[in-house]
């Protein structure tokens, strides 16, 4: 017998979706109406959903010794590059060139998940996700956002816990 989804999805999921729904993973779907004049995408889901901007997490991929690299930060701080590179073993790290980022995870800017990404990167989690019981992630388009455990974002990703956010 199939398994259902654990939470409901879009008719057709996203393949962050999907793949959340495959490993039986315990998610909730936020969905909301993207204003495309919004500075922030992160700051915008906050609002929207009505939850703390440090329970909100950004998708950044990164070029760390010319490795693409996920770093997924509160989207209410900003990324320390050379904090990235320390933690997966590198010298340096640069913001990666978007549409690159776009080609190799199969998402538009804005909607970057580290879920179900077309070609699996390293991915770092900022420790801070650790204190939140549940913390949201995009769900792979831009007015889409799924709710989590942070132990099971990692646990899909094979994310490293590293401090690499900066408030």
């Amino acid at each position: 017998m199939p398994k259902k989804p654990n939470k409901k999805q879009p008719s057709g999921g996203t393949p962050a979706t999907v793949a959340l729904t495959a490993a039986g993973v315990d998610f909730t779907v936020h969905s909301y109406d993207h204003d495309p004049s919004h500075p922030s995408y992160g700051e915008e889901a906050a609002e929207a959903m009505g939850v703390s901007p440090d329970r909100v997490f950004k998708t950044l991929v990164a070029d760390v010794d010319g490795a693409l690299t996920v770093a997924v930060v509160p989207v209410a701080g900003t990324l320390d590059l050379k904090a990235l590179a320390t933690a997966v073993g590198g010298k340096r790290a640069a913001m990666a060139d978007p549409a690159l980022a776009e080609r190799t995870t199969g998402y538009v800017r804005g909607g970057i998940s580290p879920l179900g990404q077309r070609k699996r990167l390293p991915t770092v989690l900022d420790a801070s996700a650790s204190a939140h019981t549940t913390i949201c992630v995009s769900a792979g388009r831009r007015g889409l956002e799924v709710e989590l455990s942070p132990a099971s974002l990692a646990g899909l990703t094979n994310a490293t816990l590293a401090p690499i956010g900066r408030a």
